[in-house]
């Protein structure tokens, strides 16, 4: 169990404090909060919206992961890479990554448990590792922490944008522009609760970079790389919206399963790269597509034309450009 005490030098919030000192996010510091891990002058504390006054002791301990019996998992995950602080996986498509009230099926955590990988545990117990998530449709590469100390450093690579990760989609109908760059405020959508919305009155901003990598042999459908500058809910799917395009396959934001049969949303983490939190060397890593996204790319483009536009380097060099 590891223990940890700080200082307070200023009157701020405890979850405010916490989050800078440990470099976690506002709601994983909540989380130990709430899970009574949190002491401000030897009391216990359970608001995150505690006031600290100056010279105010703060001290953490750090849970133990829990060893809990996992849910029945019926799927396995693909490894990318491992070693003793992080693990790198191509997540598949329908698979939740977390524990939820509404979720009943088995999540990537529990499989994550029942193989028996150790994990981090600053985002809470049901969050074990977790330092960024994919929505249940979308597949591709996660990184997910092993050790606490591990999870703040790449956490903070995730503010401060040296974690990143490019995205390749089928889309319909084609972007117009070769490069189209989108800024827009993301929030929860007024009227359907399941989807999010772009605009003004949204706090949170967002930028997504769109790049055409190739049309299909009809023209009907193209197949695009997608860079996130900021990490916000729906970000890719809401602002191809706001373009009146969307992802084959979504049927929040883009046609009803009636209209557009597709067993998945064609959407997929394709690379990542982030610092590696103790040898400090930058780490990359390519996932591939499942059979089902790829016979559906196989059908309807050419796929010897697409070796040059998937080739790693070329997408990564086409995001260069500033905007």
């Amino acid at each position: 169990m590891k223990i940890e005490k700080y200082i307070c030098e200023n009157q701020e919030r405890l979850d405010i404090f916490l989050s800078s000192e440990i470099g976690g996010s506002r709601s994983q510091i909540t989380g130990l909060i709430k899970a009574k891990c949190v002491w401000v002058d030897e009391k216990q504390v359970v608001r995150p919206g505690v006031k600290l006054k100056v010279n105010q002791e703060v001290k953490v301990v750090f849970p133990e992961v829990k060893v809990e019996e996992a849910k029945e998992v019926d799927f396995d995950v693909e490894v990318l890479y491992e070693d003793d602080d992080l693990l790198v996986i191509n997540k598949p498509s329908g698979v939740t990554v977390h524990p939820a009230p509404s979720v009943k099926e088995a999540t990537l955590v529990d499989w994550l448990k029942h193989k028996g990988v150790r994990l981090s545990t600053l985002s809470g117990e049901e969050r074990n590792g977790i330092v960024h998530r994919l929505d249940k449709g979308t597949s591709g590469t996660m990184v997910i922490a092993k050790t606490n100390e591990a999870h703040e450093l790449l956490s903070a690579q995730l503010k401060d944008k040296s974690m990143g990760r490019y995205y390749i989609a089928v889309i319909i109908p084609p972007l117009k522009n070769d490069v189209t760059v989108i800024e827009g405020n993301i929030g929860r959508s007024a009227h359907n609760r399941l989807k999010m919305s772009c605009g003004l009155e949204h706090k949170k901003a967002a930028k997504t970079m769109f790049k055409q990598l190739a049309l299909s042999s009809d023209e009907k459908n193209q197949l695009i790389a997608c860079k996130l500058f900021t990490g916000r809910t729906h970000q890719i799917r809401v602002h191809l919206e706001t373009q009146n395009r969307h992802i084959l396959g979504d049927h929040i934001y883009g046609l009803s399963p009636k209209i557009e049969k597709s067993e998945r949303i064609l959407l997929h983490a394709y690379m990542i790269y982030f610092i590696h939190p103790t040898t400090k060397k930058v780490m990359q890593f390519t996932a591939e597509f499942d059979e089902y996204m790829k016979k559906s790319i196989d059908k309807k483009f050419n796929m010897e034309s697409l070796n040059e536009v998937m080739d790693t380097s070329y997408i990564i060099n086409s995001f260069t450009t500033d905007f």
